[in-house]
C-alpha cells in the first residue's frame, strides 16, 4: 500500500513504453490524432518561416506606401521603377536603388512591373505589341527585352505583365456591406459603344498570332536572364467568338490559359495567377477553381497570385471582401500549399469604403486576412 509519505519502491513505467503502449491501443488512426496533438505543445525547435507571404502591388513604389506595408507586414512586393535608361528602357542602377529603398523598409523587391499594364489599348505605353503592327511592335519588343535583362542584372527574380485590347472591363458599381461600393460586371448590361475598339475587329486567331509572336521573342530573353514571367489573364473572361466590342479575349478562359503557358514551353513562362479574374469565367467558382489551383500549380505555372473574392459566376459577378464571396479562401490557400506554392498572395480589386478614398483600408483588411490564412495553413511546418 502507498501514500505521499511512502511512494512505491519500484520505478514508474519510462515515458517512452507508456507512449508506447498508449499508442498500440488506440490503433493506428487513433495513435495519428495523438501524435498531431503533441505537435501543438510548445518546444525549443524555432518554427519554420512561412513559404507563402502576403505581398502587394500597387504603385508608386514610394517612400509612403513602403512605410504603409512596414506597418501592416507586408514584406515582398511588385515594384514599379522608371524607364529612364536609354531608348526608354529600365536602368540598372535605378532597380538597384529601388531594391536598397525598399530594403530600408525590411521589405523585398520580388516582381517588376513591366508597362504592359491592363489598360485599354489606346492608352498603353506600347499599344503595338497587341495592335499587330510592325515594324512598331518588334521595336517594342525589343525594349520589354532589354527591360528584362536589366531585371536580370539587378537581381529581380520576376516580372508582370499583360497582353490586352480591352483592359479591365465592369459595367456598374454596386453597394456592398456597411455602405461599401462593389465593382460588377454584367455583360448584357456593360457598354458596347462603339461596337469595336481602335484595334477593329481581333478574332481569336488573330490574338494568338500576336501573343505567340510576342512569346517567341521574349522567352528566350527571360531565360538567358533567369527572370520569370508573370502573365494576367483577361479580365473579365468573355464569351469565345463574340467576345466584347469585336475582340475574342482568349486568355480569359481556363482552356485559353492552358494553352498560352503551352505555346513556349520554358520554367520562365508562366502566369500571375488573378484567383478573382479565372473565378468570373466559371460557371460554379466555389467548386470549379481548387483543381484550377492544382492543374497550374503542379506545373509550377503560378509566379504570383491575385487572392481575390468574387460573388457570382461567368458574365455576372460582383468583386466582394474575401469573407463573403463564393470561394471558400481557407479552402483555395491549403491548395495553393498542397502544390508547393511559395510566392506572393496579392489583394486586388477590394471594395471602396466609405470615407477612404486610396483605398488603404481595404487593403490593410485583406493583408490581415490573407496572412491569417497562410498562418493557419503552414502551422506545425
Amino acid at each position: 500500500m502507498s501514500d505521499a509519505s511512502n511512494p512505491r519502491s519500484d520505478p514508474p513505467p519510462r515515458p517512452h513504453r507508456r507512449r508506447f503502449f498508449r499508442m498500440a491501443g488506440m490503433g493506428i488512426a487513433g495513435a495519428g490524432l495523438w501524435a498531431l496533438s503533441r505537435r501543438a505543445e510548445p518546444t525549443d525547435t524555432p518554427a519554420k518561416p512561412a513559404r507563402m507571404k502576403v505581398g502587394c502591388q500597387r504603385g508608386p513604389t514610394s517612400d509612403e506606401m513602403l512605410q504603409y506595408w512596414e506597418q501592416f507586414g507586408v514584406k515582398n512586393i511588385c515594384g514599379y521603377v522608371s524607364a529612364s535608361g536609354p531608348n526608354g528602357t529600365w536602368d540598372v542602377a535605378e532597380i538597384e536603388k529601388l531594391k536598397k529603398r525598399c530594403e530600408a523598409h525590411k521589405i523585398s523587391l520580388d516582381i517588376l512591373a513591366l508597362p504592359l499594364a491592363s489598360s485599354y489599348i489606346a492608352r498603353a505605353e506600347m499599344p503595338n505589341i497587341m495592335l499587330g503592327k510592325s515594324p512598331e511592335r518588334d521595336r517594342e519588343i525589343e525594349r520589354i527585352c532589354a527591360m528584362i535583362r536589366a531585371a536580370g542584372k539587378a537581381g529581380v527574380p520576376c516580372v508582370k505583365y499583360n497582353l490586352t485590347i480591352l483592359g479591365v472591363v465592369r459595367s456598374a458599381s454596386v453597394p456592398g456591406r456597411g455602405g461599401s461600393t462593389y465593382k460588377s460586371f454584367v455583360y448584357d448590361q456593360a457598354r458596347q459603344d462603339p461596337p469595336l475598339t481602335e484595334a477593329g475587329k481581333v478574332t481569336a486567331d488573330m490574338m494568338w498570332e500576336r501573343i505567340a509572336y510576342f512569346l517567341k521573342r521574349v522567352v528566350p530573353v527571360a531565360e538567358e536572364a533567369k527572370v520569370r514571367l508573370a502573365c494576367h489573364p483577361h479580365d473579365p473572361p468573355m464569351p469565345s467568338v463574340k467576345g466584347f466590342r469585336g475582340v475574342d479575349c482568349v486568355l480569359g478562359s481556363v482552356e485559353g490559359l492552358k494553352k498560352f503557358i503551352d505555346i513556349q514551353p520554358s520554367d520562365y513562362h508562366g502566369l500571375n495567377f488573378c484567383q478573382g479574374t479565372i473565378c468570373e469565367g466559371l460557371e460554379n467558382p466555389g467548386k470549379e477553381i481548387f483543381d484550377i489551383i492544382r492543374y497550374f500549380g503542379r506545373r509550377k505555372k503560378i509566379f504570383n497570385v491575385h487572392f481575390r473574392n468574387i460573388r457570382g459566376r461567368f458574365l455576372n459577378f460582383q468583386e466582394v471582401y474575401p469573407d463573403e464571396g463564393d470561394v471558400d479562401m481557407f479552402q483555395a490557400m491549403k491548395v495553393y500549399k498542397e502544390v508547393g506554392y511559395d510566392g506572393m498572395l496579392m489583394p486586388d480589386h477590394t471594395p471602396q469604403t466609405v470615407g477612404d478614398t486610396n483605398g488603404r483600408q481595404a487593403f490593410a483588411f485583406a493583408y490581415g486576412y490573407i496572412k491569417a490564412l497562410i498562418q493557419a495553413v503552414q502551422a506545425g511546418d
